[in-house]
This record gives structure tokens, sequence and C-alpha cells, in this order.
């Protein structure tokens, strides 16, 4: 929060009073997490490459991807480390909304480094038992949620998305609900990421709209205009979301076809978890349903697939997650991977009409 000291000195400089402003503080967290994840990560890569922290390919999946094997992974660590500076700069860490948020990061970040560790050392695609991770991640968001309700004093109500003044009152079901929507996106991202650049952007377009409805959501008198919940401190998570959109892009810059490292469990999950805290945070948790339909139809693939072929023996598709059914059936993968990003474009655009459809 070196941005405090800043403002400390506006008095005897004013330029300094542009620190005051989310939207400038904003702009230079966006820079600062592009700049060090862009610089930090040719070594990075290195050494990875060098540590022998590489992707292990499905022996199953298309033949295309074994050529693929090999590449290094974890580049969600990359990622994690360009957001440390902002936050120590350019982010207010007393504000409870920035903590659940960086919790949700964080302690999904370390689920997943334990289990891209586990993939690593044991040469094999499995990594950390599903039950297992599924506990410690429902548990962390789970804690989170429920703290902030107890001493933060957020709402418990559900809004119901192009529908004006229908609120649902959840109560303490509001926790385990605000749970699944955490943990159910964390782990659509991580099926969606099976391409070279597919999931990263689709994360990029849902961060990007979130902080929208952030900064709009914690100005009373837009959030009055608009007809949205007023949520005190939201504006905080414009910076937060602001330097992950960086982190974003300072990957992609490596992760694009062909990809020189890959996002692994560690980026896939925290950067999940996120966009589901982002929908809880915001009050938009039936709207992640519509903005990450990229993740919704990925993770409906494979629920469907299983079913399918444990009740009938048969599969729906040729492979899923989905994309690697577009695969088999011949399309290129930067063909699916683009046309990915502009269906993620559309449902940006589609979810962000609710503002003025309440």
């Amino acid at each position: 929060m070196i941005y405090k000291w800043l403002v400390e000195y506006s008095e005897s400089l004013s330029v300094l009073n542009v620190f005051r402003y989310i939207t400038f503080r904003a702009f230079v967290s966006f820079f600062t997490t592009f700049f060090v994840c862009l610089k930090l990560g040719p070594s990075f890569i290195d050494y990875m490459q060098n540590k022998q922290m590489k992707q292990t390919v499905r022996d199953d999946g298309p033949q295309s991807h074994l050529k693929k094997s090999g590449t290094p992974t974890m580049g969600g660590k990359l990622m994690l480390l360009g957001l440390l500076p902002s936050l120590f700069f350019w982010i207010d860490l007393g504000q409870e909304l920035v903590w659940v948020a960086l919790a949700v990061i964080f302690g999904f970040g370390l689920i997943g480094y334990v289990d891209d560790r586990m993939k690593v050392m044991q040469k094999n695609s499995k990594g950390l038992s599903g039950k297992l991770r599924l506990a410690g991640e429902f548990l962390i968001s789970g804690l989170a949620v429920a703290a902030l309700i107890q001493w933060g004093g957020f709402q418990t109500n559900l809004s119901v998305p192009f529908l004006k003044n229908v609120n649902l009152e959840l109560g303490w079901f509001y926790v385990p609900f605000a749970s699944l929507v955490i943990v159910g996106c964390a782990n659509a991202v991580n099926l969606t990421d099976g391409l070279d650049g597919l999931a990263i952007v689709p994360i990029i377009i849902s961060v990007l709209t979130f902080l929208i409805f952030a900064y709009v959501a914690g100005h009373i008198e837009i959030a009055k205009y608009l007809n949205i919940p007023y949520i005190p401190g939201s504006g905080e998570l414009v910076p937060l979301g602001a330097a992950i959109v960086a982190a974003g892009l300072g990957f992609l810059w490596y992760n694009a076809y062909p990809a020189q490292v890959f996002m692994g469990d560690i980026g896939s999950l925290s950067l999940g978890g996120f966009i589901g805290a982002m929908a809880v945070l915001t009050k938009n948790e039936l709207l992640l349903v519509l903005l990450g339909g990229v993740f919704v139809v990925e993770a409906l693939s494979v629920i469907t697939q299983v079913a399918s072929f444990k009740l009938t023996g048969k599969r729906v598709f040729r492979m899923a997650p989905i994309h690697h059914h577009f695969e088999l059936k011949g399309l290129s993968e930067t063909k699916i991977i683009v046309r990915f990003w502009i269906v993620s474009i559309l449902l940006a655009v589609l979810s962000l009409s609710t503002l003025k459809l309440r």
C-alpha cells in the first residue's frame, strides 16, 4: 500500500493526488504487473525447463498434442509472482473484499501448485485426489465468505439478472451457495485449459467485465442510477482485477500458439477461483453462468460425457472437454481457440447489458 504514503505528500506536491483515484491506480497496477510478467517470462521458462517442470500429455488424447509433451508448465506461478508488486504498491489491503479475493487466489493457487508438483514428480496427468482438492477449495471459499458475512456485514441476498428488484434472501445458506459458485468456476476454468491460449483470454474477458461491475457497484450514485446493489469497498477490486488482467496478458505473450509455457492447475484454479469470487463479491453470482458460458459448456461436456458413458456405455462426444471433440472432428487448434475467444466477447457484451436491463 505504498500509494498511501505518496498520498500523504500530495499537499506539498499536488500531482500525487492522482493516487487517490481508483481508476489511476488500476492503470498503474495494470502496467506494473504486465511488465513484471513480461520481464520475468524468459528466465521463468528457462528455470522451469532446467528443473524438469514439464507437462505430461495424456496418450489417449489428440495425437497432435503429443508434441507438446515436455513444455514447461506451472505458468500460473509467473502470474502470481507478477501480481505481488501491484499488491504492495497500488492496492488497498485494508479492504475486506480484497482479502477474500486474495484468500481465494492464493489458497486455490496453493492447491493447484501441489497438484502440479505431484503430476510433474509422478510423471502422470492425475495429480492430487479429486476429493481432497475439492475439500480444500470448499474449505477456503467457505471460510472466506463466512468471515465476510460475520465481520464484514456482507449481504446474503441473491440478485436475478434481467429482473428488476428481484432478490432472494438466502441467509447463512449463502455460504455453501457462494462456495459452490467459486469452486465450480475454478474447476470449469481448469477443464477449459487444454489448448494454447484457450483459457487465458476468456479469463481476461471475464475479469474485465467484472471490473466494470465492481466499479459501478462501489459508486453509490451510479449503483443507485443503475438499480444495482451498492457494495461499499468493491471499487478496490478494480486495481486488483486490473493486475490480474495484466498478468493474464503477460502470460499470453508466452502461452500463445505454439505455447512456450502452460498455465498448470496453479494458474487455472487461482484465476478461475478469482472469477468466481468476483461474481460473489459484486453480487452477480447467477450472471456468471452467462458471462462464463465458455467455461460452463466445457464443464457440462465433461459431466455429460461421464454420465452418458456410465449409464449407457456410449459417449456423446468424441472426447471431452468439448474443445477436444472439435479437434477430433478436424478443426485446427487455432480456429477452435479464436472462436472460443469470440464467443467469450459476445457473452461479455450480453452480460454488460444487464446493467440497464433491470
